[in-house]
């Protein structure tokens, strides 16, 4: 379904799930343009938030902490679903809390998915495979982004999944010496060379298939990379590896573009 030639986008936060898990501190406005950043119009953006309302009576500023929150998801277009702790004992009297947010996520997905094109499940739980088969054969197309502890068939069964780190300024990265951080993967490399290239995006535009820089549409910058940056915990015989995320500077050098520099490695999938 179209409408005027825009995609209509739904967009789930699993938030608990992505603040455990590497994403704590998410720019949710980023998020929401990169969910639209194929002429995309925003039908559906549900954030499904934990709240321990026990918490929030003996401490007055985690209450306020999440009252605040919840304001800037909502200043961002963001609807918020609100799951309450529930207490329970385990077999041993260890009290634990739970307040799952995948089946409200999971039937919300599919009930909205009969308006919607496009659907952007922001979440590394494996309990959401059967969700994207339902999506897909109701003819949506399914994206995971997502940062740490993503579930590998989760990955393998979206049409795309996108790693949060290389998304500019969803997360923050780190800033030494005043200098911007990009993060990127060694998509290529030559061993008996000593050098290679990574790729990171460099903006928000569409077409992340358009791998190839030197095509105006491609939102992706090449860096060269020699060995003598990498970090010493990196083997190089594994290189290419687009499973491994880096962190690095870029520095332009006359006549040979950019270089990334003072390199580390900063995740693996």
């Amino acid at each position: 379904m179209k409408n005027d030639g825009c995609l209509k986008v739904g967009v789930y936060v699993d938030v608990a799930n992505i603040a455990q898990n590497g994403g704590y501190g998410m720019q949710y406005d980023i998020l929401r343009e990169f969910a639209c950043r194929n002429n995309g119009v925003a039908m559906r953006l549900n954030a499904y938030v934990a709240y321990d309302e026990e918490m929030a009576n003996k401490n007055p500023e985690y209450r306020k902490k999440s009252q605040n929150f919840h304001n800037v998801l909502r200043d961002f277009g963001f609807k918020v679903i609100v799951k309450k702790v529930r207490w329970f004992y385990d077999d041993n009297g260890v009290r634990y809390g739970k307040a799952n947010a995948d089946l409200d996520m999971a039937v919300d997905a599919l009930l909205q998915s009969e308006r919607l094109d496009y659907v952007l499940l922001v979440s590394g739980d494996g309990d959401f495979v059967q969700v994207v088969r339902a999506l897909q054969n109701k003819g949506c197309r399914v994206e995971i982004l997502a940062f740490k502890n993503v579930a590998h068939q989760l990955r393998n069964e979206a049409d795309v999944f996108t790693s949060g780190y290389l998304v500019p300024d969803l997360l923050e990265p780190e800033h030494e010496n005043g200098n911007k951080h990009y993060r990127g993967v060694c998509y290529s490399y030559f061993p008996e060379k000593k050098y290679g290239f990574m790729r990171y995006m460099k903006d928000l535009r569409g077409g992340l298939w358009i791998t190839d820089s030197r095509n105006e549409l491609s939102p992706y910058g090449t860096a060269f990379v020699h060995s003598s940056q990498l970090p010493d915990n990196i083997d190089e015989r594994e290189l290419p590896n687009r499973q491994q995320i880096f962190e690095f500077e870029l520095k332009e050098v006359k006549d040979k573009g950019m270089q990334a520099e003072n390199i580390k490695a900063i995740y693996h999938y």
